[in-house]
């Protein structure tokens, strides 16, 4: 079970045991092992590979500035929007990333419906045309033209003139938590929260490593590793087949 464990844990070191699980099945009927779930876990708690929850915040949102803020789309209540569909709903969100000189910043956007990241950048600052650029990335590769809800928090790089100036042209809706908490940010929050958990374990030397090491990183995220919420399918997977839908 070990030497089947390894080879996936290298490239996704803190992948939980239930993905693993998952990822394991056909190659458990080709070693004809019958082991469970709980089984599992029995064998990696033993074997002490069990993966230990990490928790860290660094703060990157200045909510607290004189540009226009938008109301919370999102927010349960009556008028709701809950996506159906990829490129319905986008979420954004910017987190710090330690190197062996100063911090760096990664800026991310993510698809709501497939929970694939669709755009990202590193940057050596918060200034808000550094930002941009995951959304000109996730923009570069949109498929359709239906309406499109961009959601973040009330950061001043999301409330910028530049950054609206990107939504105007670009046709997109702009939503916003309500001030400064993360918990109305939660699927952005959760996409940082795996890649830096899951993926971005060792510390770059300096930017350029960090962004060969995001790009790694995301693109094992998208297309290899399952995700609970999509019934274990990737978000690769699932935003390919709803969009040629």
């Amino acid at each position: 079970m070990i030497a089947l464990v390894q080879p996936i844990r290298l490239r996704q070191p803190r992948v939980g045991t239930r993905k693993l699980h998952h990822m394991l099945g056909a190659s458990l009927e080709q070693a004809e092992l019958k082991v469970g779930r709980d089984r599992l876990f029995y064998i990696l708690r033993q074997a002490r590979l069990l993966v230990q929850p990490q928790r860290a915040y660094h703060k990157t949102t200045d909510s607290h500035h004189r540009f226009r803020r938008h109301p919370n789309l999102l927010k349960a209540g009556p008028d709701q929007v809950v996506p159906t569909g990829p490129e319905q709903v986008w979420v954004a969100g910017i987190t710090y990333l330690p190197t062996r000189g100063k911090f760096v910043y990664l800026s991310l956007v993510t698809d709501a419906w497939s929970r694939k990241i669709v755009g990202y950048h590193v940057h050596g600052s918060l200034q808000t045309e550094e930002v941009s650029q995951a959304l000109k990335m996730a923009l570069r590769g949109r498929r359709g033209s239906a309406p499109l809800i961009h959601h973040s928090d009330r950061g001043i790089q999301y409330c910028s003139t530049y950054y609206q100036n990107i939504h105007d042209r670009h046709g997109l809706v702009c939503s916003m938590t309500d001030g400064y908490d993360c918990y109305q940010n939660a699927l952005a929050e959760r996409i940082n929260g795996i890649l830096k958990g899951e993926f971005l374990l060792n510390r770059p030397a300096d930017l350029q490593q960090a962004a060969k090491m995001v790009a790694q990183s995301v693109r094992i995220y998208n297309q290899e590793r399952p995700h609970t919420a999509l019934k274990y399918k990737t978000p690769d997977a699932v935003h390919r087949a709803s969009v040629l839908q």
